[in-house]
């Protein structure tokens, strides 16, 4: 989407990513709702309670504003990263496969210098997710290697514990909802006995009251995904209720394109939290906007390349 400031001819970016079944949100309710919007809109109107059922789109009229009221429309906070100084570290994404093409996936980012690896879990049969990690294991030892895992909710909540049990011998840095979200009774049991750190994810969409959940469930880590959330702001507010409490946290992207994803890095880049983001670009799409955004060395880089505005809303989808 694009924001447009007549008086001094600026124009400000930003990206409504939607995930089907995951997004609270629906592309003919956005229309409708920007369409009632005539265009106007402010940070004060973009009321976290009024966008509950809006978080993707309060992400991108958010990070639009911010873009709009910047010198630079795509360079939106300062920081070592927007001035292409450093690169924000990054974990490497191992995507789905058979045993074998998911080592080759692991060895080519070794050679890339990923030494902090996420894999989803609870896709297929738990014993031979426990064959492969074995396997895993003895060829990227842990002390070489932090392994994130990434459940989506597929645990039974009844079999959870045994299975966290049984993967604590692969030194799992931390496991990402490891039930579906909503069974509160459940998962504060979880986080209470788990010898693996447990990281809320989905866990987080539609919650108002941060330090309430948080204090209920008492988990290890947050993960933070500003277009399920609510945006930067919310992102914020989960943040300031999770540093109170021990709580640590990292952001990771929704598969957004450029525009998100340069939005949810320089904001990321200027908290100044250390731990490897869940932050890749955009390549996944073909039809994604030429951007300064590149992966070398572990980290995510704001590099000397030039966006391509001609194609920015052409090519966006």
């Amino acid at each position: 989407m694009m924001l447009s400031d007549p008086a001094s001819g600026r124009k400000g970016y930003g990206e409504c990513s939607l995930i089907p079944e995951l997004s609270t949100e629906k592309p003919e309710e956005i229309t409708k709702l920007l369409r009632e919007m005539e265009g106007h809109v402010s940070l004060e109107e973009l009321d976290p309670i009024k966008f509950r059922d809006f978080p993707a789109l309060r992400f991108g009229l958010e990070t639009a504003l911010q873009s709009l009221n910047a010198r630079d429309p795509f360079r939106l906070y300062d920081s070592d990263f927007s001035r292409s100084l450093n690169g924000i570290p990054i974990n490497g994404l191992i995507w789905m496969d058979d045993p074998e093409g998911m080592l080759d996936q692991m060895e080519k980012l070794r050679s890339e210098g990923f030494r902090v690896l996420k894999m989803k879990i609870g896709r297929k049969a738990f014993d031979e997710e426990l064959r492969f990690l074995k396997e895993m294991r003895e060829a990227f030892p842990a002390e070489e290697f932090e392994l994130r895992l990434d459940a989506n909710g597929a645990f039974p909540p009844d079999e959870a514990l045994d299975r966290l049990e049984a993967l604590v011998p692969f030194h799992i840095h931390s496991i990402e909802q490891p039930i579906a979200p909503r069974q509160h009774q459940a998962m504060q049991h979880i986080c209470s006995k788990s010898e693996i750190p447990i990281a809320l994810d989905e866990e987080l969409i539609g919650w108002d009251d941060q330090g309430a959940l948080l204090d209920e469930l008492s988990p290890h880590y947050l993960i933070l995904k500003p277009s399920l959330i609510g945006g930067l702001r919310s992102a914020e507010a989960w943040i300031k209720a999770a540093t109170s409490r021990g709580i640590g946290w990292w952001a990771t992207s929704a598969l957004e394109a450029d525009i998100g994803l340069n939005a949810i890095a320089q904001w990321c880049a200027q908290t100044q939290n250390q731990l490897p983001q869940g932050l890749g670009t955009g390549r996944l799409f073909k039809n994604n906007i030429p951007s300064p955004l590149t992966v070398a060395g572990a980290h995510l880089h704001y590099g000397a390349g030039e966006w391509k505005l001609s194609e920015l809303f052409t090519n966006a989808g």
